[in-house]
């Protein structure tokens, strides 16, 4: 295997679900009904019944700043009075609101326009003509009574009215002071509308006015709540990364290390597809810097120290050449670094659902990440005990068995090696793309002086794969804006859609192109894409009022300009991934050449010693095997028929292989001398 397939595959192969949260710090407590009422040890007052008749929605959780709010420090989204809030469940996340050092005190009549009964409030002014029970409008100037509106829509859970009635307020240039208030509204009520990537847009306007700005803290914890709701944490992590000077809230600040990790991460491997080393150090090294931040008892310790492997790797491989001991040492704190995330993530009873789901898939990819390390050192038996650690039928099983088929190979394992090669040709995973396989295949074949076998492998592989190869080449050649590659990648998943028929050339390409999306950076932009039309077409589901309000139209387009934005970033990476997949296919190839070259060569040195000897010498004899298997296992031979039971337990036994090159010399000389 070659050593930039290692690479690739060590930093291409981050496949976790890294938005979502522990359970620790889950948030999905937002959208929960039922969540306790209990109020820092009093008895809970009985929730009012909503406005025009609503029957009562999902208690939606203040945050615990809101409990007990003093007249100067009461936020503009105030759930409730004081003696209504309930207070949220353990492991439920609150609603964020500035903290009283991030909110400016409000003047009395904008304290009053939030329905809080307070004393000493004057009562002058009427209610507007559309007003609700939770709503006291007394005392308050009509600009403020517009707003309170909003705010009482959003408290009754009808989010449509509430944030056309909010954006209204933005659209009237007379009412600036209550701008950032009224956008505030907006966000949460699109969040509560699942139109998170609409609600990310508005939260975005708030925090570009700057930290001084009254909802600027509480808009920034609102960016982990959407990363959670999001398929690709990657659209929030450029908005982290613009405030990583600033300083989180503590319930935050391990999620936010280690999101600003992963876009150093990102960043860096960027920088290193494009030539730019230097800069590419930087952020590997804050990748390293950030993961020392990190508590090792908090639950994004284990996913931190998997991106701090990665890079300790990166840095490793990029030094053997030039200082092979501080390269070796690189690469030994990447082992332990991996070795730690496999014993934080064993797995535990007391974790369930997604959690341990998350857990599962990252420990994968630290056993794979061990064996790649290890296979790169050329310690082949470490790196064959560790792809065996890889569980049947998960994700990165099929991967496992290919790379250990080299392991394999190079530690003289053939039967094992071209075993699970049968694993990989199975009609159940007619789908995966290895041709890497048939070369592998081959060298064995070649290696056991079974030159015919390995020169039909050859002619198979070629017929097979240099037609794709010259579509690639054409596809790649052409001369296409980025939206265009993606265009090529949807019309893959068009075609798998609906089913179209395509010939056995566009069947292969296919497999690439799906290939392409296994890359993950493009994969969760390619997802973000796909979100970013759902969203677009739940505006059709909506309400007419809301559907053709300006709001929406404003809305749409900002999420049409999103996607036009994605489309482009996607298509570059989707240039680059087939344009690496090429390069590819074009070294197979020439590998192939080489190995049917000596593969001819071989035969022909052969033949010549046979004519010489009187035909009364041999290429290959016939091998000793047995058909003896452990205790836990039963020999079945192999027909010709698969089943998903046996995949990846098989063995292929070599009947025949070379005589040695100096028995075969002896044997020669002798008949010489005997003639």
């Amino acid at each position: 295997m070659r050593t930039s397939r290692l690479l690739r595959f060590a930093l291409l192969g981050l496949t976790l679900v890294w938005a979502n949260p522990a359970p620790a710090q889950s948030f999905e407590g937002l959208d929960t009904p039922g969540a306790s009422k209990k109020k820092r040890g009093k008895q809970a007052a009985k929730k009012k019944k909503p406005a025009r008749g609503k029957k009562a929605a999902p208690v939606e959780a203040p945050p615990e700043e809101e409990a007990t709010p003093a007249a100067s420090e009461t936020p503009a989204d105030a759930a409730a009075t004081p003696a209504e809030a309930p207070t949220p469940s353990p492991g439920v996340a609150p609603d964020p609101v500035p903290t009283p050092e991030a909110t400016p005190t409000p003047a009395p009549a904008q304290t009053e326009g939030l329905g809080l009964d307070l004393t000493g409030s004057s009562s002058k002014g009427t209610a507007p003509t559309m007003s609700f029970d939770a709503v006291d409008v007394s005392g308050k100037t009509a600009d403020r009574q517009r707003l309170d509106v909003a705010v009482s829509l959003f408290k009754n859970d009808e989010y449509e009215q509430a944030s056309m009635s909010a954006y209204e307020v933005l659209q009237d240039p007379k009412m600036s002071g209550l701008h950032t208030e009224a956008r505030y509204v907006v966000a949460k009520a699109l969040y509560r509308m699942g139109l998170y990537h609409s609600a990310l847009g508005e939260f975005s306007k708030i925090l570009a006015l700057g930290p001084q700005t009254k909802f600027f803290k509480t808009s920034l914890e609102w960016l982990f709540f959407i990363s959670r709701k999001t398929k690709n944490e990657t659209v929030v992590l450029d908005e982290i990364a613009r405030y990583a000077n600033y300083e989180f809230p503590e319930k935050f600040r391990s999620e936010f290390r280690y999101l600003l990790a992963r876009y150093h991460f990102v960043r860096g491997r960027a920088l290193d597809q494009v030539g730019q080393t230097a800069e590419a150090d930087k952020s590997f090294e804050e990748v390293k810097r950030l993961a020392l931040t990190v508590p090792r008892t908090d639950a994004f310790y284990p996913r931190v120290k998997f991106l701090q492997g990665i890079a300790l790797f990166r840095f490793g491989t990029k030094q053997k050449s030039a200082d092979g001991r501080r390269g070796d040492t690189n690469m030994m704190q990447s082992i332990e670094a991996m070795k730690e995330v496999v014993r934080l993530t064993r797995p535990n009873p007391a974790k369930g659902g997604e959690e341990a789901k998350l857990d599962q898939s990252l420990r994968e990819l630290a056993f794979m990440q061990l064996a790649r390390t290890h296979y790169g050192m050329q310690q082949n038996r470490y790196a064959i005990f560790y792809f065996n650690k890889i569980e049947r039928g998960t994700t990165q099983w099929l991967e496992s068995m290919f790379e250990s088929s080299w392991a394999n190979y190079r530690v003289g394992q053939y039967e094992q090696a071209l075993g699970n090669l049968i694993t990989l040709s199975s009609p159940f995973f007619r789908e995966e793309y290895f041709p890497e396989a048939l070369i592998l295949k081959a060298v064995i074949y070649y290696e056991n002086c079974r030159y015919r076998e390995s020169t039909l492998i050859l002619q198979d592989f070629e017929r097979t794969y240099l037609p794709v190869h010259d579509q690639l080449d054409q596809l790649v050649k052409k001369n296409m804006d980025a939206g265009e590659y993606y265009s090529v990648l949807a019309e893959v998943q068009k075609k798998n859609k609906e089913g179209l028929e395509k010939n056995g050339t566009d069947i292969i390409l296919e497999r690439i192109l799906r290939l392409a999306l296994t890359d993950q950076d493009l994969k969760k932009t390619n997802d973000s894409i796909l979100e970013l039309e759902n969203e677009m077409d739940l505006f059709g589901e909506k309400k007419d009022t809301f559907k053709y309000s300006e709001l929406s139209k404003a809305l749409l387009e900002g999420l049409k300009e999103q996607r036009v934005s994605l489309i482009s970033r996607a298509g570059i990476m989707a240039k680059g991934k087939l344009e690496s997949e090429l390069m590819a296919l074009k070294q197979l190839l020439a590998n192939g050449l080489r190995i049917k070259f000596e593969t001819t060569t071989k035969e022909k040195e052969f033949l010549e010693e046979q004519l010489k000897a009187g035909g009364r010498t041999a290429i290959v004899k016939k091998y000793r095997y047995s058909v003896a298997v452990p205790d836990d296992q039963l020999y079945w031979p192999y027909e010709g028929e698969y089943w998903r039971d046996e995949l990846g337990t098989y063995q292929y036994t070599m009947t025949k292989g070379c005589i040695e090159r100096d028995s075969a010399n002896r044997d020669v000389q002798a008949s010489s001398q005997a003639r």
